[in-house]
């Protein structure tokens, strides 16, 4: 098992990989099935996490961790999920917690330059899909941005 340490905890929600906030009891009635699309950057023959995965309850322990299936595989590259333990701390209610979480993670080809396209599907217990297409923008070293 591969421990991630999510000291950026905020920026995984905002960048749209932690999908799991929802699998919590809404206040209101959240929709069976939903879409999201967003972009990935990542580097030629270098594993990229696209998604991360898990299920944060209300008094912070984890509950069912959601199913996940490749619907439309990338043309180009390899998708491949992994088990990790989340840590996070100031998230909601939770000062502090560690949970059991998938990662997925990409990996394009050396010779690979350009756009792939992949779609996830991801089921919550309680019947909620989320139907995420991601697409990835792969660059040679050195092509991307420092931040």
């Amino acid at each position: 098992m591969r421990v991630i340490l999510l000291q950026a905890f905020a920026a995984v929600l905002i960048w749209g990989c932690f999908g799991a906030a929802a699998a919590q009891a809404p206040a209101q009635p959240v929709p069976q099935e939903t879409t999201v699309e967003r972009q990935v950057r990542a580097l030629a023959n270098r594993d990229t996490q696209i998604g991360l995965y898990l299920n944060v309850l209300p008094d912070c322990t984890s509950g069912p961790l959601p199913t996940i299936r490749l619907v439309t595989p990338p043309a180009a590259g390899k998708v491949v999920v992994k088990s990790a333990k989340a840590k996070a701390t100031n998230y909601k209610a939770c000062l502090a917690l560690e949970v059991p979480a998938y990662v997925a993670f990409y990996k394009a080809p050396p010779e690979f330059l350009g756009d792939d396209a992949l779609t996830i599907e991801v089921k919550y217990q309680g019947g909620r899909t989320e139907i995420q297409k991601i697409t990835v923008k792969v660059s040679a070293p050195g092509g991307q941005q420092k931040i």
